[in-house]
């Protein structure tokens, strides 16, 4: 009788045999593969099982690329840097270096018990000097480019975290990583200038296999539009106020101007009668994020009291300040076309200013408008020379015909900004730049990276704009490179977002003390061809890291311009209800107890089988045992067949290919669910034929291990082991299905009197209609009564006799 299936031993010593001979070794005859998790910061929580998902998946494609025959470049790090580390530093009152240090040997711990092939030898951590070497290199050529500059100007605050926030970290209104309510702040901030790739950024989607909902999600951001500034002349000043207009067709139509409080203009145009109220409206507005004022329902404004005039109507227009205008956004004013756009329809109503329609279907103006005209087309009407033109022809020349005019010229604006790349934070990357009285901004020099962080032991933020590195007097006061005159550090810091845009390329040759990654290594290892993580990632992370990659191939380091192939985000498991796994909520699901009391081979497999891996899942523990059966009844199939010697029969060729066949459609489509529910299905079917036969064939056996070993390692490789494998199984091939094997001999038909089916036979394919017909009305002789006056064979499918 064969011995039990013992996941703890068996578990333990595989783990001991893999770390003594690798499976996963280049040899440089084989191709590679490159497959990357999304890195992990260092969270003091450690990991649950919502974060085991993305690992096993990302697991088990590696190793259905090694018996492949690839050589799978498969490494792990730490995004360890920025405000989730420090935050916790903080909570619990330790030094982000000691506490990111412990997170880092705990998540490490807990990663391990995924028996994933990762290659440890890669290993990065962005809080390493070594690596964030080559960060702050990347800066100082982004410096040198001109990609890299400052500017002061209001940014999103956090009161709590107490530093600056790019617009991407706001999430309705509040910091992304604390949930509290995000503020306006002036200040002197370092800024790349991502816009500069905003082009590049939004025609180059086409050429990634990613999921469309990510596309979709980064041309929204990107977010081009065509258009025309248009100059409007502010009466009885010198000033003119620019608008951008993605509808220069309609303005006849507009019948105000609105500016965002923080214009230029905005203050000085306020009369004397409405300056205070103005002054109020400004402090008001600045006291609010970007998102919660395109978010408010209620469109709040204030008249400036004075005038513009419409440059083709002459009329009259008031100028108006409101908050749902940005400043960063095109030139920060807008004309109001309220006949035929809603919010500015809300707002000429509440505010009682006129509304002029010009276009109108059939050329028939509407009266008393209850609604803004919206449609794309019509005609166009009290629109002077441009009356009966289709509107949607003159949107695409009006702009043109703006810029002959004078009036203005067209024009491309996008709704993607540059990237804010300070923080007002200890625990990040030094800026390397030296502020020189004499020479102006100056990088460290490049044989002086890295810039290391000092130790210092008080690290909270102060909460002034300033980082706490601005009061170690020793660190900041320096020398000029470049005049050798006294001066300062810059003290800021850089974003979480600065290692994580990059490190992809640093895996590959992690050990280079002399380049970011050697040509040679880039261009035998790179780009990643399969990414997995979150789709919370889908604008921050993944556009910072297309702009990093196009800017480093532009100047030689890389000969790609994309890093990411192909790239899959799987869904969450949350708990109970469907309620994210958190600490605070108390519904963290750890995997260390699942893989004590049922193994990491069952764990893993459960992973994959709550649901499709691109959706969420609820988590229920329950489910696992399923699994530990399988694997049960799994074991025992294998090991009672492994001493005998069966021959194939033909129905045990056929279901052999049969489950290649399957299992390898599946796992192609990434359905890694519906492989598992596939190894259930066809391990229930060797059962019953063993039960029939006596056994199973090794070859048969072979080839079922070889498919389930990427999902269960440590069962794979002892199953392959006890059927004479000699090396390891994922040294083994994937295997191939034998298309002819799965044809079968015999077909069913059902046997039919007058279309009522009566019994079921069993035909060899090629039978004639002769002969299935007299194999049907054998079958039934007292279910045909009457004369029989036709006799039907649909082949393949029916024998029905019609009497009468």
């Amino acid at each position: 009788m064969a011995a039990s299936y013992n996941h703890s031993a068996i578990e333990k010593k595989w783990r001991e045999n893999w770390a003594k001979s690798p499976i996963n070794v280049d040899d440089g005859k084989k191709k590679k593969y490159y497959c990357l998790d999304m890195f992990p910061y260092p969270s003091g929580s450690g990991l649950h099982v919502g974060h085991w998902r993305g690992y096993v998946i990302s697991d088990v494609w590696s190793r259905y690329q090694i018996l492949k025959g690839h050589y799978v470049i498969h490494p792990m790090g730490w995004d360890a840097f920025g405000l989730p580390a420090e935050n916790y530093a903080i909570k619990m009152g330790v030094h982000p270096a000691k506490s990111t240090a412990e997170n880092v040997s705990n998540i490490k711990r807990q990663i391990n018990e995924i028996a994933a092939v990762y290659d440890w030898d890669m290993e990065v951590n962005t809080t390493d000097p070594e690596f964030y070497k080559w960060t702050q290199w990347i800066f100082v050529q982004m410096f040198k480019k001109g990609l890299a500059y400052e500017k002061e100007f209001p940014i999103n605050w956090c009161p709590s975290c107490k530093t600056g926030l790019a617009n991407e970290e706001v999430v309705n209104g509040c910091c992304e990583r604390c949930g509290t309510g995000v503020t306006k702040k002036n200040l002197r901030q370092w800024m790349l200038k991502i816009t500069a790739y905003a082009d590049r950024l939004l025609d180059d989607l086409d050429k990634l296999d990613w999921p469309e909902k990510v596309k979709k999600m980064q041309t929204e951001w990107i977010g081009k539009s065509y258009g025309a500034e248009v100059d409007f002349k502010v009466d009885g000043r010198e000033e003119a106020v620019t608008v951008y207009t993605t509808r220069p067709d309609t303005l006849y139509g507009a019948t105000f101007m609105v500016l965002a409080p923080e214009h230029a203009l905005a203050s000085g145009l306020a009369t004397p009668e409405n300056k205070e109220a103005v002054e109020k409206y400004i402090y008001d507005a600045s006291m609010k994020s970007n998102v919660d004022r395109l978010q408010d329902k209620e469109k709040t404004g204030v008249f400036t009291g004075s005038y513009a005039v419409n440059p083709l109507s002459g009329a009259k227009v008031p100028i108006w300040l409101s908050d749902y205008v940005l400043a960063d956004y095109g030139t920060g004013a807008i004309m109001c076309v309220p006949a035929h756009d809603d919010r500015d329809f809300e707002f000429a109503k509440k505010f009682n200013i006129p509304i002029i329609q010009v276009i109108a279907k059939d050329g028939r103006e509407i009266e008393n408008m209850t609604e803004a005209y919206t449609e794309a087309s019509g005609t166009m009407i009290n629109s002077g020379e441009w009356n009966g033109m289709e509107s949607s022809v003159l949107k695409k020349d009006a702009p043109a015909m703006i810029e002959e005019r004078g009036l203005g010229k067209k024009t491309v604006n996008f709704k993607l900004r540059d990237w804010v790349f300070s923080r007002q934070r200890y625990w990040g990357e030094p800026i390397p730049i030296i502020h020189c009285p004499h020479c102006g901004n100056v990088p460290v020099p490049e044989d002086q990276l890295p810039l290391t962080l000092p130790e210092v032991e008080s690290y909270q933020p102060t909460g002034t704009g300033e980082s706490p590195l601005a009061d170690i007097d020793e660190w900041v006061n320096t020398t000029c490179p470049v005049c050798g005159a006294p001066a300062k550090r810059e003290t800021n810091t850089m974003p979480q977002w600065a290692g994580s845009s990059w490190y992809f390329l640093r895996y590959v040759d992690s050990h280079n003390d002399q380049e970011l990654v050697s040509k040679e290594k880039a261009k035998k290892y790179l780009p990643v061809d399969m990414y997995i993580g979150g789709v919370e990632h889908a604008v921050l992370h993944l556009l910072y890291s297309r702009f990093y990659t196009k800017f480093l191939n532009d100047i030689g380091v890389v000969d790609f311009d994309e890093p990411f192939t192909k790239l899959f985000n799987q869904g969450m498991i949350n708990g109970k209800n469907g309620i994210k796994m958190s600490k605070s909520k108390g519904n963290v699901v750890s995997p260390d107890d699942l893989v004590r009391d049922y193994g990491c081979d069952a764990l893993r497999m459960y992973e994959l089988f709550v649901g499709p891996p691109e959706l969420d899942a609820e988590w229920d523990d329950r489910g696992i045992e399923g699994v530990g059966r399988f694997l049960n009844r799994f074991w025992k199939l294998v090991t009672e067949s492994s001493n005998k010697d069966v021959e194939p029969t033909r129905e045990m060729l056929r279901l052999r290919s049969k489950l290649i066949f399957d299992i390898e459609q599946r796992f192609s489509q990434f359905n890694l669910n519906t492989v598992i529910s596939g190894f259930m299905e066809y391990n229930n079917k060797f059962i019953e034929m063993a039960q029939k036969t006596g056994g199973i064939d090794k070859e048969t056996l072979k080839a079922f291990v070889v498919l389930v070993a990427p999902f269960a390692p440590h069962i794979g490789e002892e199953l392959w082991q006890r059927l004479g494998g000699m090396t390891s199984v994922f040294h083994a091939q994937w295997p191939v299905c034998d298309e002819e094997a799965m044809k079968e001999d015999e077909i069913e038909v059902a046997v039919q009197v007058n279309g009522k089916t009566r019994a079921v036979v069993k035909l060899p394919v090629n039978v004639s209609k002769e002969e299935a017909i007299e194999a049907g009305k054998a079958l039934i002789p007292d279910k045909i009564t009457g004369t029989i006056v036709k006799e039907i064979y649909v082949p393949g499918r029916i024998v029905n006799i019609v009497c009468k």
